[in-house]
């Protein structure tokens, strides 16, 4: 395994070390981590605090990426594998679509390895994006499409701001996309903690700047009420929210 102390290049292989999938990265994304389990002293003079009497936090500059999954792995992963999302149309934020296998994988969760296979990865859209070039390290290039695949998708992949908080050994991580009057979330829950314990409910507070506020609440999250063991001690999901306005809150 290679050293982790830097970010990796594009197109290396690697085992995501929370799921479990082989994947590719495609490309990396510096995104500010807001972790409020190392939250700053809150000082009465500071007016930069987080509202709703949550603890100060500060963003860090941490790397992300984007990735592709081997298709072999999704159907045993707690991960949903559509967690990537497209607007149809650029000027319709209704029309959405999703490609299989896509994902954003944090730094300290990538396991860097290497094959001699010239696909080792079976998605879709691998050799589409990518060709072997066996004088390079790692020994991918990019094709055209995937440039022109990027620059085309740049406002719906490009993740800007990481929030992360533990409460009773239950580490929650949201990364939230702005997608034009509506709003993608990543959502990855990890159970830090000897108990064993299962996702029932879900309760959502979402405001709005056009001044509404809308309360969701029901069993499970996307149809699941996944357990987190030691033995399986994450899930991952995604979903939308429409706002009125550009911009609002979500508790």
């Amino acid at each position: 395994y290679q050293s982790l102390d830097v970010a990796l290049q594009p197109y290396q292989l690697f085992l995501h070390s929370v799921f479990g999938y082989r994947g590719i990265v495609l490309f990396p994304w510096q995104a500010r981590l807001y972790d409020r389990d190392v939250a700053s002293p809150v000082s009465e003079k500071t007016e930069t605090s987080a509202a709703h009497g949550s603890k100060e936090v500060k963003g860090k500059t941490h790397t992300y990426y984007q990735v592709l999954i081997d298709a072999r792995d999704c159907p045993h992963i707690r991960s949903q594998t559509e967690a990537v999302t497209f607007l149809a149309n650029h000027d319709d934020s209704r029309a959405l679509y999703a490609i299989p296998g896509l994902d954003y994988v944090s730094h300290e969760d990538i396991l860097p390895y290497n094959s001699t296979d010239q696909v080792p990865i079976q998605h879709e859209l691998f050799e589409r994006f990518l060709s072997y070039d066996q004088t390079r390290v790692p020994p991918f290039i990019a094709r055209e499409t995937l440039r022109a695949w990027q620059e085309k998708n740049h406002p719906w992949l490009e993740l800007s701001d990481v929030h992360r908080e533990t409460t009773e050994h239950i580490r929650v991580t949201v990364i939230p996309f702005y997608m034009g009057m509506r709003w993608r979330y990543c959502i990855r829950l990890e159970n830090l903690g000897a108990e064993v314990v299962q996702l029932r409910e879900r309760h959502w507070r979402i405001f709005s700047l056009s001044g509404t506020l809308e309360t969701v609440r029901g069993r499970g999250v996307v149809g699941r009420e996944p357990v987190l063991s030691k033995e399986q001690p994450a899930f991952q999901y995604s979903s939308h929210v429409s706002l009125q306005a550009s911009s609002g809150h979500m508790w």
